[in-house]
């Protein structure tokens, strides 16, 4: 079914699936123009049906940033054409998308329908005048026009996720009383305006996507009823393909985080399907070919929206209608490498393709040096380095001291909300199975062994750290990996030492249920539900040494949910404390001079890892085979390790050698 085409009023897709837009950090600047064309030229080469760039401003006030790229000068008409015409020689369609951010832009000259500051930005906006709204209608159909002659097929005007358009419809940012505010038919003037003047300036064939917010997930949003009365009325106008959109940006519902259940928001493009005659696009947390063609065969929706899994792996496409849907590198919804780089200022990529996005940059080339490699060691750093080198036409062997491969992620995959954790092991165990790497499990690392190598790439990673605070009465501290194994039994009242990542995963270990289903999602955190989410048996309490807020260094878009699971389960967080000793009553802690027992039956120690060096150190220190050695991973810095540095630098260390 994904493969079908799909004919379209005045044009067609040679398949149903797109890739959805997603901001790369490429968009500015004509100096990334060769990287934003290597970065879609190879999603197009992988057989994707459509390609939905990331957001374009129609003008200047609409920008994200001050740097924020925006289409509306011949000059990125110029900068464009090698993109499409790139898209274009592969078979593939692209569209632009137009973006004006309103009360969303991050500079002073921000405009929106009112002037209502975003809980999420420091800068309040001005309210527009009726002169500012024609402008901007003039802009998008100046932008649209522009892309057409820039080679693009369409545009996907951004109606959703809380940008200006969005604005405008919802009665939470719109309290205007002309003929822009009030009634539903007003709230949505401005975007059948928008449509309509596109549609005036661009050729039959040109596609219009109009991304519309099916659930908004905020206070005083558009009504499910008046969405479909604005789908209804801007199909009439002129679009031809209705994009689904999930949430606001302030939203607190997770909508795209691993622990969203895959599929978990088709329904709601199944109920705009039912209000409309155009195709329209399922979206969020759909990343195997299975969950995609069970949807299309449902009827729930016509196409396939795909953006982060289109990072993880370009070939995604191919590999499915060649039947190897097992080689797919399969998106796990962490969104370090994507979203939070884009956040932080930096490029996109993807934590289990670093590749994504530096097609120019970390090409991995054959070698004409074939060597014999040794890796040292099976989690994720090992199996990617292995894996690399073998691409490079290296004879790789890869020893693991235990009896499987998956290092830090066969703990990771048993957290509740990382199940997706397990598709990465599964492609790379497929990854060195078709590459012949020769796979030697309860295998310890020997120094004869560097007689026989070339090379040796060390990625033995890290175990717990161990706390050194006084143990009383036959008490024993908990390491999180003995917990998340199930090696242990665990008490009602439980402390928690730590307040990273690690100690946050203990939380929703748990607090969390396993493989959630739509439903159980949809109760926990209230979307059209009015049940309060499940409460745990535990009683838990969070420590730490340090001052401050609790997960200060968590993901940028997943922290606030691992906080916010953890107010949901009435979790106790103490910070700024000295442990003193665990006995019979209780762990005793100060704080500020003044000593307190929390009594606990289980104390579990996240307090970070160590690097397993012992095997290595003294050599890589001063020894004869030194200049063999490489480190990677936790091996090498144990300090906020996480599987992105690590398979990164799988690939640096597979390119040098």
């Amino acid at each position: 079914m994904l493969e079908q085409e799909l004919k379209l009023k005045n044009n067609s897709l040679r398949n149903r699936l797109v890739m959805g837009s997603m901001h790369t950090g490429l968009e500015e600047g004509l100096w990334n123009v060769k990287r934003l064309k290597a970065f879609y030229e190879a999603r197009a080469k992988g057989g994707v049906g459509l390609i939905i760039t990331g957001g374009f401003s129609p003008n200047i006030v609409g920008k994200l940033t001050p740097i924020s790229s925006s289409f509306n000068t011949f000059l990125d008409v110029l900068k464009h054409r090698p993109v499409t015409k790139a898209v274009h020689q592969h078979g593939g369609k692209i569209c632009l998308q137009l973006l004006h951010a309103g009360r969303y832009a991050y500079h002073p000259f921000n405009q929106a329908p009112s002037a209502i500051q975003a809980p999420i930005n420091p800068y309040k906006p001005k309210e527009m005048t009726l002169s500012n709204i024609k402008q901007t209608i003039k802009s998008f159909a100046k932008s649209a026009r522009l892309a057409e002659r820039a080679g693009y097929d369409g545009v996907e005007i951004m109606g959703s996720e809380g940008y200006l358009i969005n604005e405008f419809m919802a009665p939470r940012t719109n309290k205007r009383t002309d003929e822009y505010g009030g009634s539903n038919e007003n709230r949505m003037r401005l975007a059948k305006e928008i449509v309509e003047a596109v549609r005036r300036e661009v050729s039959d064939k040109f596609i219009i996507v109009f991304r519309i917010s099916v659930m908004d997930l905020v206070e005083d949003g558009s009504t499910q009823e008046e969405v479909m009365e604005q789908a209804r009325v801007l199909e009439k106008a002129g679009v031809d393909i209705f994009n689904t959109g999930i949430g606001w940006h302030e939203a607190r519902v997770p909508t795209i985080a691993s622990m969203v259940p895959q599929g978990a928001f088709v329904e709601a493009t199944e109920l705009l399907k039912q209000h409309v005659s155009v195709p329209c696009v399922a979206v969020n947390r759909i990343n195997t070919p299975d969950l995609a063609n069970s949807i299309l065969n449902n009827n729930s929706a016509d196409l396939i929206s795909m953006a982060r899994p289109l990072l993880a792996d370009p070939d995604f496409f191919n590999k499915y209608v060649e039947n190897k849907s097992d080689n797919i590198n399969v998106c796990i919804a962490c969104n370090q490498g994507c979203l939070d780089n884009v956040f932080k200022g930096k490029r996109a990529t993807c934590l289990v393709n670093p590749r994504a996005g530096f097609e120019l940059d970390y090409s991995l080339e054959p070698t004409t040096n074939a060597k014999n490699v040794l890796v040292v060691g099976g989690g994720p750093a090992g199996m990617a380095a292995s894996c690399y080198l073998a691409e490079k036409g290296h004879k790789v062997t890869l020893i693991e001291r235990s009896s499987g491969l998956g290092g830090q992620f066969n703990l990771a995959m048993r957290v509740p909300g990382k199940e997706d954790f397990n598709y990465t092991l599964d492609y790379f165990k497929s990854e060195l199975a078709k590459l012949n790497v020769d796979v030697k499990l309860q295998t310890s690392f020997e120094n004869s062994m560097f007689e026989d190598f070339d090379n040796v790439v060390f990625a033995t990673g890290v175990r717990p750290r161990e706390a050194s605070f006084e143990l009383k009465d036959g008490r024993k501290l908990l390491a999180y990996d003995e917990v998340i194994r199930g090696e242990v039994e665990i008490g009602k009242d439980v402390v928690i030492l730590g307040a990273g990542g690690i100690g946050f995963d203990m939380v929703a270990f748990l607090a969390e249920k396993a493989n959630k289903t739509v439903d159980e999602f949809k109760q926990q955190w209230a979307i059209n539900v009015d049940e309060a989410p499940h409460k745990i048996p535990h009683n838990i309490t969070m420590l730490k040494r340090s001052p401050g807020r609790f997960g200060s260094d968590l993901g940028k878009t997943t922290g606030w949910i691992h906080r916010a699971v953890a107010k949901q389960q009435n979790v106790k967080q103490i910070s700024g404390c000295n442990y003193i000793e665990l006995n019979k009553e209780g762990l005793v802690i100060e704080i500020d001079g003044n000593k307190q027992t929390i009594p606990c039956d289980s104390v579990i120690t996240c307090i970070g890892q160590v690097s397993n060096t012992d095997t290595f150190a003294a050599e890589l220190e001063n020894g004869k085979y030194a200049s063999k050695i490489e480190v990677i991973g936790g091996a090498k810095l144990a300090s906020a390790i996480d599987a992105k540095r690590a398979i990164f630098e799988a690939l640096q260390v597979a390119r040098k050698i």
